[in-house]
């Protein structure tokens, strides 16, 4: 023993995994009322208060850890403030029996008198998670209340100002807080007054729907194209088509006849241009026929020169006025399809059929629609039975019934950060049994700690729950169980937790709703031991725990 101790005192202590102590501690600065007076026999020799973790010298004195270790770095040679006598630090030894009797005191709970529980030392801090009387911090974001956990209920429910209510229109769930500013400004069906003044209350939603059908919106006359500009509301659209259809039918009639005498206007200026046209080709005969007269007179050479000049000057001439005759026929051909209207009555007859199919078809495809939305209907609920079919057989393919878990947790870096970030606190394992009619337990996690290991440990909890057959098994829960983190390198360091279920606590009773509440190790292994590289207890972000319980003297129904 003595050999392992300069070790143990430089900081690092070696795991006794034979200890039913190993899940017991208590916080040293707390301020304690013990039940019976402390006995001197428990209290340091160096700071006079309640041993923690005691190491005993070789003059007998005990010390807690933390103590001895700053008497070391106070004096090179260290003495004993009791007797003076040289504190040899291989002669230091850790007192485990003295450590189970303190952890063994009984202390009053810090809420006495309103909670008269008196628990054993070690089992404090367990105690103060679950003492109804415990001030704790409300729950819900953005609430600072201080609140007692057994009021807890009620304020999340009745009072907190933070806690989701449900929208009266539109069923979304609301900070109570907001709920107001989300029915003005966000909630779609909240009801609002129509903007024209009809005196409708309609869904926010649906206003601009409502606005092409308010019979006190202001629309134009149908008839604005004919010259009629008057707005007029909805509501009293048909009165004035009613009391002006004289005037409608005389714009009618007045477009009309502007029309006609355009179309007027356009067949004599075509005919004008046909007549120009007459006379331009009247021109190019004329020219054709100088153009023979002149190439007879000029047969000869010595007049060729002058000949050649006259033909060019007649060609130019030619070359000018078939052009113009080419743009004159043009411009007629465009003026002639302008005032040719059948193509025009065409095309509106076919854009007639075309709507009379296409209303058809919209009626086919509202029809068409509602028997898609059933069918989908349908294959949603089938969907969601086959997902819990999916997931029960996963969890029964899975399940172990020899009292034996292996917990794969994978994404350890995401997972932590969000216990951080305080997101997922915590996570569960899946159910497993002593047998198959036996107890249904689990384990929970808390990766960023939980109690006193809150940031420095990973806690690990044993957790008994509700099972089917309950009501045949024998109640408390009394087995030894084993917690551990496995290595993988396959050197079998594994970190290793016992303990033995106690009978007293409510957390091995038998289940009153579906779990009860978790019992193990809040400084399970330091995040410092877990993530130090050259451990192997996390490879490819993934780490394995496991839990045994033992089955010796466990009666198999």
């Amino acid at each position: 023993m003595a050999c392992d101790e300069p070790a143990a005192l430089s900081g690092t202590f070696t795991r006794q995994n034979s200890s039913s102590t190993g899940s017991l501690d208590f916080e040293p600065d707390a301020d304690y009322r013990f039940v019976e007076s402390l006995e001197e026999r428990y209290k340091c020799a160096y700071c006079h208060l309640v041993l923690r973790n005691p190491h005993q010298t070789g003059c007998g004195h005990r010390f807690c850890q933390q103590c001895i270790l700053a008497l070391r770095e106070l004096n090179a040679v260290p003495t004993c403030p009791v007797d003076k006598e040289t504190i040899k630090m291989h002669e230091v030894f850790k007192d485990n029996c003295c450590k189970r009797e303190v952890l063994n005191l009984h202390v009053f709970c810090k809420n006495f008198p309103d909670c008269n529980s008196k628990v054993i030392l070690g089992r404090y801090q367990e105690h103060l998670l679950q003492c109804l009387f415990e001030s704790m911090q409300c729950t819900n974001d953005g609430c600072q209340d201080q609140i007692l956990r057994k009021d807890l209920k009620e304020h999340l429910s009745q009072h907190c100002k933070f806690r989701e209510e449900r929208c009266q229109y539109c069923n979304t769930y609301v900070v109570l807080i907001n709920i107001k500013n989300h029915e003005k400004n966000d909630c779609p069906d909240y009801p609002v007054p129509c903007l024209q003044n009809c005196s409708q209350i309609i869904l926010k939603k649906e206003i601009e729907k409502h606005h092409d059908v308010c019979p006190e919106a202001e629309v134009d006359c149908p008839y604005k194209q004919y010259g009629c500009h008057v707005k007029v509301k909805r509501g009293n659209l048909a009165e004035h088509e009613n009391s002006a259809l004289r005037e409608h039918m005389l714009q009618i009639l007045n477009k009309n006849s502007r029309l006609e005498e355009q179309i007027s206007d356009l067949y004599k200026s075509l005919e004008c241009k046909e007549i120009k046209i007459q006379q331009l080709a009247d021109a190019i005969k004329k020219c054709e026929t100088e153009f023979r007269q002149y190439t007879q007179l000029f047969g000869n050479n010595s007049n060729l020169m002058v000949s050649t000049q006259a033909l060019a000057s007649h060609l130019d001439k030619s070359a000018r006025l078939e052009s113009q005759v080419k743009q004159l026929v043009q411009m007629a051909n465009q003026q002639q399809s302008k005032l040719d209207l059948r193509p025009l009555f065409d095309t509106i007859e076919n854009v007639k059929q075309k709507i009379a199919l296409m209303e058809t078809y919209e009626q086919r495809l509202v029809v068409l629609e509602d028997q898609s939305s059933k069918h989908d209907r349908q294959i949603n609920i089938h969907k969601a039975q086959l997902n819990k079919n999916e997931e029960r057989f996963k969890l029964l393919e899975g399940t172990c019934y020899n009292g034996k878990l292996i917990w794969k947790i994978t994404d350890y870096k995401m997972k932590k950060k969000e216990a951080v970030e305080g997101r997922v606190l915590s996570i569960a394992s899946q159910p497993f049994y002593t047998s198959r009619c036996g107890y249904r337990l689990c384990a929970r996690a808390y990766l960023n700690g939980d109690g006193s290991g809150k940031g420095t440990h990973i806690s690990l909890y044993f957790v008994v729950m509700r099972g089917e057959f309950d009501s045949l098994l024998l109640w408390p829960f009394k087995q030894k169980v084993t917690l551990m983190l496995l290595d993988q390198s396959g050197k079998k360091n594994h970190i290793v937790e016992v303990f033995r279920a106690d009978p007293n606590s409510s957390s091995f009773k038998r289940p009153d709703g579906e779990m009860n509440i978790a019992s193990g190790c809040p400084r399970f292994v330091p995040h410092t031991v877990l993530e130090n590289t050259k451990n192997t207890y996390i490879r490819d972000d993934t780490l394995f725990l496991k839990v045994v319980v033992d089955l010796t003297d466990l009666e198999e129904l």
